[in-house]
């Protein structure tokens, strides 16, 4: 701030020239770039409107997380699907063991979900 200048003269200098700032509660900020995420934990967000220009300031716990690592950890959420539980789904819906293994890539491993899914498509 500038010295000898209150606050609230302050805001008031601010609104004669159009500025207006808001404080937003938010719980964290998450900007995107192309190789990775910054996270900002228990942020301090204000809107600052200066003559319908809009703008963020922010400030906080920073965190930074590398997108191709994010990425990796994504593609092992998918469950190993084994010949058990495509017995399983076959014999349940009628449905060949093809279509049983599908069947379970597309609920991503859910049993009970593929075989209503498979029994669905036949009733249709």
């Amino acid at each position: 701030m500038m010295p000898n200048i209150n606050p609230r003269q302050m805001k008031q200098m601010m609104q004669r020239m159009g500025v207006q700032q808001e404080d937003i509660d938010a719980e964290e900020v998450i900007i995107r770039t192309k190789d990775k995420r910054i996270i900002i934990s228990n942020p301090s967000v204000q809107k600052v409107n200066m003559m319908g220009q809009k703008s963020y300031q922010i400030s906080g716990e920073e965190t930074t997380e590398d997108i191709a690592v994010i990425e990796d950890a994504g593609e092992d959420k998918m469950p190993e699907i084994n010949d058990d539980d495509i017995e399983t789904v076959a014999k349940q819906s009628n449905a060949s063991k093809e279509e049983a293994e599908q069947a379970l890539k597309d609920t991503q491993g859910n049993i009970a979900e593929a075989i209503l899914l498979l029994t669905a498509e036949k009733e249709d």
